[in-house]
């Protein structure tokens, strides 16, 4: 059974997305970021409430920004996806989890070491150049259940 429900036309935007924000970070970094896109889609608490479907959690804006940088800045965004990231993209809907970002919500760089707590977030752990962040424990435990 996959982690979240999804389209056909979810796992391209999620390939897309994944491939703008790591493609430099190989496969790996890849479904990190893949990771957090699911997260995000299952969490439904903080600023994650509500999120229903994968498009929204791509496109949610906060604080009159879209979430991931990469739809506002970013070309590769916006160019067609790849059958690898695509198989990347499948994989983290349906079982791929892996720390550090397992339970993730958040992920920046920082360029410099990451910092212990991001807006009161604690660090689980850095892959290449992205850190990783999970809620507070007790503030969001929807992310830590389920597949």
């Amino acid at each position: 059974m996959a982690r979240v429900s999804y389209r056909n036309s979810d796992i391209d935007l999620m390939a897309r997305m994944m491939r703008a924000e790591a493609e430099g970070e190989g496969r790996q970094g890849m479904l990190y970021v893949g990771n957090v896109i699911v997260n995000r889609l299952k969490a439904n608490c903080g600023d994650f409430r509500g999120l229903r479907s994968i498009p929204q959690v791509i496109y949610q804006v906060q604080g009159g920004n879209y979430s991931f940088e990469a739809v506002q800045k970013g070309n590769v965004f916006y160019q067609k996806a790849r059958n690898v990231e695509k198989r990347l993209a499948k994989q983290n809907l349906e079982y791929w989890r892996e720390h550090p970002g397992k339970y993730a919500l958040w992920y920046f760089n920082p360029y410099a070491p990451c910092p212990p707590t991001w807006y009161d977030q604690p660090l689980t752990g850095q892959f290449k150049n992205h850190c990783y962040y999970e809620p507070k424990a007790g503030t969001c435990d929807s992310v830590y259940s389920g597949s």
